[in-house]
Formats: C-alpha cells, structure tokens, sequence
C-alpha cells in the first residue's frame, strides 16, 4: 500500500562505527540538518548535511553505494545519481515515467541499479539499468488488477524478490535470479494467510529485506495485528510473526525492518498520520524474527526507516518525517538526534551514510 494513497540496508559505517555512535550520544546536541556543525572540544559532532539535489520530488527510495556513490528514486518517475558524495546529482530517470511514483531502489554499483514503481495494477513495474542511468530496460510490469507491488530487496548480485500487498488473501512474492533482468511469480503455497485489511507500507523501500545468501523479512500494517513474515528459502515458504506495534487501522503498523544478520532484527513505525501518536513505534527480535520485543525507550513519533550500522553489533538508526534517532543497545532504546525530516535511511561499510525524504531533501552523515 502507499502511504498516504491505497493505504501503505543493512551496513553501517565502517570501522569508524562506534565512534560515530558515542559521538552521537555525547552531550553535545546535534547540529540541525544542513546546518554547518557547532565548535566541539577537539572533534566535530557528527551530523546529517543536506546535499542540493536540485528538486523538490519526494525521495522514499534510496541505495547508498559507498561514501561517494548513492542513488535516489523518488515521485514523477524521478531517479538520481551522485558519484562524487552529494556535490553533484545527475538526473538519470527513465525517458517517458513522468507519471511513475518510484518507492523504491536497490544498487549494485554506480552503474547498475533495479527502480521499483508502486501503483494498482499497470502501475508496478521494475526497471534496470546498466549503465549509470543513460538507459533502462523495464524487466516487469504487473498486469494484475489486484496487485499492489510495495518493496524490493536483493541477497546478492543475481537473487532478489519483490513483494506485493495480498492477491487473493496471500501476499504475492517476486523472485529474480539474474539481477533484474527478468522476473517470475513464486507459487502462494508457502504464504500464510493475510489477515483482513493488512499490507505492506511503500513508505522507505524497507518493508522487505534480506540478510545473507537465503534469509527474508517483510514488514506489514492495516490488519488487526502488525506482523514480520519470514523466509529461509529465497521467498518459497513462510511464517508470520505477530509484533506488539500497533495496528489495527489502515495507517497503522511495521513501515521498516533491518537484520544486522540472520537472527537481529528491528523493526520500526507506527502511525504515519501526523496529528496521531506512535507509541512502541519500534521492536526488537532476537530469534530471526520468531518473536518481537517492545523497546523500552522507542522512538517519539512515526519512524518509516532503519538502518544498522555494523561492527558495533547494536548501534542503528531510524528516520521519520520528525527526526532521527539512535540507537546503541540493539534497539531497546532509542534517543532522538536529529529533527530534519527524512523517510528512509541507507549505509555503507566504508563510512558512508544517507538519508533522503520531501521535498528533494538528500543528506550525508558527516
């Protein structure tokens, strides 16, 4: 489902991860986003530093290649790409998808990325690109009136999936094995029933995600209770998981989910309507999502992204339309460091942070 129309990665910052995560934590308050940082004490408090990418589109999809090389996808079938760390983007949308609402994207590199458009029926389509951006093939385009495609997700190079909202009481499960050059439907079998009214969210491109060569989650909303589906086969078979996060309401439930492996996970949302209060907008698992545990302390308000950042084994962070926050006890409780307003959120192992949301707003953790 899309948020606010039919009601709708994993890696962090490299060996430098726990000092970004205690810096973020210090005292210090964290500079406003775009803002330049405030003198510190021998260092500078890290922070997100807005990039001009020269539009005002809406950003729910993002894919950070590395500290330099990101990727944004985004409304009026709008895409772009810098390779130089947000000092410049270069408008590489497809020709002719002016009328495409992207949600989401996933890169392999600064010249091959998969671009997944929402919409009921026709309006679902995957496109690749090869080559920077300068073509693109579209490699599916949905033909089922009743499908809703919200999320993709990829476990390497050639394996990935895409889900749909419920067709015929199931969710409906994509699977590529060649990169996104072609597509097929898995058979239903393996996918439990969906409860009345529940989908997915098309919020950040994180409700659905992968960890290791097999492992998937999917996140979901709307139904009487939020729920994370799991699969250990590449989307064949699947078990839900109720999570205490609340649902129950059309604009209600799990917006994102990040594994920092195949057996931790957060996941993160709540009520995405902004006169409507959040509470236990995130929970934690630590059974590859058998179960799931309310944070102690969670977010303040609606979070539609998260994102691990390694090699401190428990720090993250999540975004939303009113901050970001941190993270660094696995998820159990979370303290706001930011109040710019970002819809999704992507790292990389060396050092490079994203985050991206309205009004064409990009930005770098510096």
């Amino acid at each position: 489902m899309s948020v606010g129309g039919r009601t709708s990665r994993l890696m962090g910052v490299g060996v430098c991860a726990a000092a970004l995560a205690a810096a973020l934590t210090a005292p210090a308050e964290a500079a406003p986003a775009g803002a330049a940082p405030a003198p510190t004490t021998g260092k500078q408090t890290p922070h997100w530093q807005l990039k001009d990418s020269g539009t005002d589109v809406r950003f729910r999809g993002l894919a950070a290649v590395s500290r330099r090389v990101a990727w944004v996808a985004g409304s009026k079938g709008t895409v772009l790409r810098t390779t130089d760390g947000g000092a410049h983007w270069r408008n590489v949308s497809p020709p002719g998808a002016a009328e495409l609402e992207f949600r989401d994207i996933e890169a392999f590199d600064a010249r091959r990325a998969v671009v997944l458009a929402i919409g009921e029926g026709e309006a679902s389509r995957v496109l690749r690109t090869d080559d920077g951006g300068a073509t693109w093939t579209e490699s599916f385009r949905n033909t089922d009136a009743k499908a809703f495609y919200d999320c993709l997700a990829f476990f390497d190079r050639r394996h990935g999936l895409a889900m749909s909202d419920p067709v015929d009481g199931t969710f409906r499960i994509l699977s590529t094995s060649d990169g996104g050059r072609s597509w097929k439907v898995l058979p239903g079998a393996g996918m439990p029933a969906a409860q009345d009214g529940e989908a997915g969210f098309a919020a950040g491109g994180q409700c659905l995600v992968t960890s290791g060569p097999r492992d998937a989650w999917l996140a979901t909303g709307g139904g009487a209770h939020a729920r994370v589906l799991h699969s250990a086969d590449r989307g064949l078979t699947w078990t839900a998981a109720d999570t205490p996060i609340p649902a129950g309401d059309p604009a209600r439930g799990v917006f994102a989910l990040a594994f920092r492996d195949r057996t931790h996970g957060i996941a993160v949302g709540g009520d995405y309507r902004a006169d409507q209060a959040s509470p236990r907008a995130a929970a934690v698992s630590g059974d590859a999502g058998r179960t799931w545990t309310t944070a102690a302390q969670p977010p303040p308000a609606y979070r539609s992204g998260v994102t691990w950042l390694p090699h401190t084994g428990s720090a993250a962070l999540a975004v939303g339309p009113t901050g970001t926050d941190l993270t660094t006890d696995g998820g159990r409780t979370w303290k706001t460091v930011d109040t710019g307003s970002y819809d999704t959120v992507d790292c990389t192992p060396d050092r490079g942070c994203w985050a991206s949301g309205e009004k064409g707003r990009v930005a770098r953790l510096e």
